[in-house]
């Protein structure tokens, strides 16, 4: 009998040779094949889906061994094969006019890992019911999987090579116009993280005044420089410290597979994913003059709620992950959603996070008001006032999961950090929201036995003072 398989926020990952192994790969992907015939019947599922996956260690022959069991339960595939970013997957499920998506990729995770995403028809995350129904179709035993060669797939036309980049290119232009941050004469450092963003800003602003230089291009399943691909310290300190030797004007990080940004002033230094999401929420609204709903997780930026009342529009707050935000931006025709990770997703395109098109539009920010990321920042604080924040992981036995959380429901805090407790959230976590808007954030992670404590406030003392309570809180 084979191990339990659980999709957490953003789908299945693990340790590679350990848990992921090309046999629970096989098992995933027979799994989605399954929940694919319980929702379509025999003539749609001849739309096929689309299979690709990131630059990590085997993720094109994961891939691979994905598409031979879909293709055994006559279930065509449209095959990327590896170093495809994320948002170009998801935009094929709409080029292919596919039935979903399987993402073999881990994110942000550290080199030790693999994943194992899957999107829905309109290239989004899955709903929580629609993931849970996959996990129960996952069959215990090997015997349970269809499955035939990739070859034989591919001759007997079930499994067809597909290559989106060129449709991709054409959406992003469609979206933001590039020929003036293509002369606008920056010098823009791109750091890709050894991932699959590599190439794409070179490629879309090229043959300009803009120059763009890159590190950590190469395919490098390792991460050297960095614990993990994440676009947060100490991860980017390599490239903020490029940065200020090569006088750029900002620094645009992505991660392993592409779908999240991180941001460097023209100073070298870092600005977070809630300033980020802030700037990118001003930006669509100010500049670019949208109106519509705003998507945001409870672990992202109260600045949202603020520019929701400047602008008239609404704020919707739901559980951490993709699989709530995407929903939500569908239900309610949002402008954007994000989260506190640097994931964004925008109205027009697909409900998935892309960090590519993230980062031409804050280029296209820096282009349309003529000012620096760090004046931008300002000028953002000019509406909000200012906003500090914070992270901590703490890593955790997972026996001691339960007993944390019965804890933490036990011994709610009246005060944190000698803030009153003004309102909570126990939707998704343990969120205490403070006086003067501050607010401390305990959640367990999805995908890894962590710990995350969140906290926004107006100064980095009193982010620190508020991270620390939410320590003890936990230890």
């Amino acid at each position: 009998m084979s191990r339990t398989i659980t999709f957490g926020t953003d789908g299945w990952r693990a340790k590679i040779a350990e848990e992921y192994t090309f046999d629970n790969v096989r098992r995933c992907a027979q799994g989605f094949a399954g929940y694919l015939k319980t929702i379509y019947k025999r003539d749609q599922l001849l739309r096929g889906v689309v299979v690709g996956g990131d630059r990590r260690f085997n993720s094109e022959h994961f891939a691979a061994a994905a598409a031979e069991v879909l293709a055994a339960n006559d279930i065509p595939v449209h095959f990327c094969g590896g170093g495809v970013p994320t948002p170009v997957i998801s935009f094929s499920v709409k080029v292919c006019k596919a039935l979903g998506a399987i993402n073999i990729t881990a994110s942000h995770n550290p080199p030790t890992d693999n994943g194992f995403k899957v999107r829905d028809e309109n290239g989004g995350a899955i709903a929580p019911e629609g993931l849970k129904q996959i996990e129960e179709l996952i069959p215990e035993h090997l015997s349970s999987i269809k499955r035939i060669t990739f070859d034989d797939g591919v001759a007997q036309g079930k499994i067809m090579q597909f290559n989106a980049d060129e449709e991709y290119i054409e959406q992003i232009k469609s979206l933001v116009n590039l020929e003036p941050i293509k002369q606008a004469g920056f010098k823009v450092l791109i750091d890709p993280m050894w991932g699959n963003g590599a190439g794409w800003f070179s490629r879309l602003l090229g043959r300009g005044k803009t120059r763009v230089i890159e590190i950590h291009s190469e395919r490098n399943p390792i991460f050297p420089e960095m614990s993990r691909p994440e676009p947060i310290p100490p991860n980017v300190d390599a490239g903020l410290k490029k940065a200020k030797e090569i006088g750029a004007d900002v620094v645009i990080f992505t991660d392993g597979d592409a779908d999240r940004i991180g941001i460097g002033d023209e100073n070298g230094q870092f600005i977070d994913q809630l300033r980020v999401y802030g700037l990118l929420a001003l930006y669509l609204l100010e500049v670019r003059d949208q109106r519509g709903a705003v998507v945001k997780t409870l672990s992202t930026t109260s600045m949202l709620e603020k520019l929701g009342k400047l602008y008239n529009v609404p704020v919707h707050e739901v559980g951490v992950g993709f699989k709530y935000v995407a929903p939500k931006m569908m239900e309610a025709d949002a402008i954007i959603g994000g989260e506190e990770s640097g994931g964004y997703a925008f109205r027009g395109h697909v409900p998935e996070r892309d960090g590519i098109l993230a980062g031409l539009f804050f280029l296209d920010f820096m282009c349309k008001t003529k000012l620096k990321p760090s004046q931008l920042l300002a000028r953002l604080f000019e509406k909000v006032g200012p906003h500090c924040y914070d992270r901590i992981d703490i890593t955790i036995e997972p026996q001691h999961r339960e007993r944390i959380l019965a804890y933490l429901k036990n011994h709610l805090p009246q005060k944190v950090a000698g803030l009153d407790v003004m309102n909570t959230n126990f939707s998704d976590g343990f969120k205490f929201i403070l006086s003067d808007g501050n607010w401390l954030l305990i959640r367990f992670s999805g995908t890894e036995p962590l710990v995350r404590i969140y906290s926004e406030a107006s100064s980095k003392e009193q982010v620190r003072k508020i991270l620390e309570a939410g320590r003890k809180l936990v230890q």
